[in-house]
């Protein structure tokens, strides 16, 4: 039987203080009443705690043995408010990141060290997966994710990180014998790779000049969620590929990969957190959702 945690406390100042008088005086409270609750104390005990006379005031010998366990139970219980208190307050404890592999890899890693630095008190646990995570069945505080509009309906909380534009680029080997400009009908005679998961079929939309739209179907010779094995496959010629831009800038400046289609492109993506609740949130993790916003803003991502 869990009793009141008031109760313990009365009855641990009523035995440090020697008396109902001494206690009562010391609570600010009557000593009638002090009385009572440690009389209806003792009576869902079934044991006479404190021996009671108009003279004389002692402890019985389970008393005093109860009196131990209800200071040891009175500083857990306090130990636990500290902690509460202490989480409510300060960035500290661990926080579990589930983060797509590419995205931790080409910006969210550093970003997650600069965290620490500052934040020393916080331990992070990352998952790098690809996956849908289930956040309350795996334990997740945070899950990152991108993801095209429009957005699939859910429970969580979900907070918009950043932008992620997208191109279609090639090899200028690939190109040859092409006239340029190219049109998109022109892309679906090339060969082609898939950044994704395996499908029955495999289209791109991509959004031109004034609104306009243009599907391009093909049929994909490495199909892969690894964002620099197919970079690699591209700037060998294996194919043309959508891509994050930020993932092919560098080899766009170089030349070594170029955009086949300057005027259109696909759906930009949206990178971003998503969470259970906004109530409760812990300090350590509503911090790392707002420094990752920050940095994300700072970021080459667009």
């Amino acid at each position: 039987m869990m009793e009141n945690l008031n109760d313990l406390y009365y009855f641990v100042q009523v035995v440090e203080h020697g008396g109902f008088s001494q206690a009562g005086r010391a609570l600010d409270m009557p000593k009638s009443k002090l009385s009572r609750r440690i009389a209806s104390l003792e009576e869902r005990l079934g044991v006479r705690l404190i021996q009671r006379s108009t003279r004389h005031f002692s402890v019985s010998e389970i008393g005093q043995e109860y009196y131990r366990h209800c200071v040891a139970m009175l500083v857990e219980a306090e130990g636990a408010a500290e902690v509460i208190e202490r989480n409510r307050s300060e960035p500290q404890g661990i926080v579990r990141l589930s983060c797509p592999t590419a995205l931790l890899n080409f910006w969210v890693g550093p970003m997650l060290a600069r965290f620490m630095i500052r934040y020393p008190l916080v331990e992070l646990h990352v998952a790098s997966s690809n996956r849908h995570v289930d956040l309350i069945q795996e334990g997740i505080d945070i899950a990152l994710r991108v993801r095209f509009p429009p957005l699939e309906s859910s429970d969580l909380v979900m907070r918009v990180l950043a932008n992620s534009t997208q191109c279609v680029v090639a090899s200028p080997s690939l190109l040859k014998g092409l006239d340029s400009p190219l049109v998109p009908a022109d892309l679906n005679s090339l060969p082609s790779l898939h950044w994704g998961s395996v499908q029955r079929e495999y289209a791109w939309v991509l959004e031109g000049p004034d609104g306009a739209t243009a599907t391009i179907t093909h049929h994909p010779r490495l199909v892969t969620d690894d964002l620099v094995a197919l970079r690699q496959a591209a700037l060998a010629g294996v194919g043309i590929v959508h891509l994050p831009t930020v993932v092919v800038r560098a080899e766009m400046l170089e030349g070594t990969l170029v955009n086949t289609l300057p005027k259109w492109s696909p759906k930009t993506g949206l990178v971003h957190a998503v969470f259970p609740s906004r109530r409760g949130l812990l300090p350590s993790v509503r911090t790392l959702i707002d420094f990752l916003a920050e940095e994300f803003a700072k970021s080459d991502m667009a």
